[in-house]
């Protein structure tokens, strides 16, 4: 059916032509060339081995954020509660 390719895409193993793709390398320059699948941008994965301690580690914290803390729970005990006493349904 025509209409197929306006409700999802089509689910293909090969295509029958090459598509103009933007490469991104590591050290941030790009390279336009022709891919076998249709995507915008295809980044190369970073080393981390390469990089200065600092970097690295600055990298894996943005990777992987540590946990939010535990707030302390809020207590009723020092609240007087004949003041909202109006608000309770008889």
């Amino acid at each position: 059916n025509s209409n197929r390719t306006s409700v999802s895409h089509l689910h293909r193993q090969l295509y029958g032509r090459l598509y103009p793709v933007l490469l991104v390398k590591t050290d941030g320059s790009t390279v336009r060339f022709r891919y076998k699948e249709p995507k915008r941008i295809l980044m190369l994965p970073l080393d981390s081995s390469t990089l200065p301690e600092a970097e690295r580690k600055a990298r894996l914290r943005r990777q992987f954020p540590s946990r939010p803390k535990a707030e302390m729970e809020e207590t009723f005990k020092g609240i007087d509660l004949d003041t909202y006493k109006r608000f309770w349904k008889k």
